[in-house]
């Protein structure tokens, strides 16, 4: 069943992966089975995706990120909104990050 994201989600890393920084990307490891799209696949994030994911600690609603991101990069939000909306759906698909 697929979810759709909402702005009022909160988003935290699924305690079924382990994400490092390592040269300027962030790399996450599947811990078990079926995360991702294959056994033992590796995920990595690019510098958009990094400045995301920097935020999704389990208490900001995606909206609040998106605000953030917003102000941080002096952009207009509804480019902010689509890749942080998608990135999100994207990573709870792959059970990545979980909607809490």
């Amino acid at each position: 069943m697929d979810m759709t994201i909402s702005g009022e989600a909160v988003c935290t890393v699924s305690e079924d992966v382990v994400a490092r920084e390592i040269e300027g990307e962030i790399i996450i490891v599947p811990l078990v089975a079926g995360i991702g799209d294959l056994e033992d696949e590796l995920f990595t994030l690019n510098e958009t995706g990094k400045a995301i994911w920097d935020k999704l600690d389990g208490r900001r609603t995606l909206n609040e990120v998106i605000g953030e991101l917003a102000a941080e990069y002096q952009e207009e939000p509804g480019e902010i909104e689509t890749d942080v909306l998608g990135l999100a759906q994207e990573l709870v698909r792959r059970k990545i990050l979980v909607a809490v």
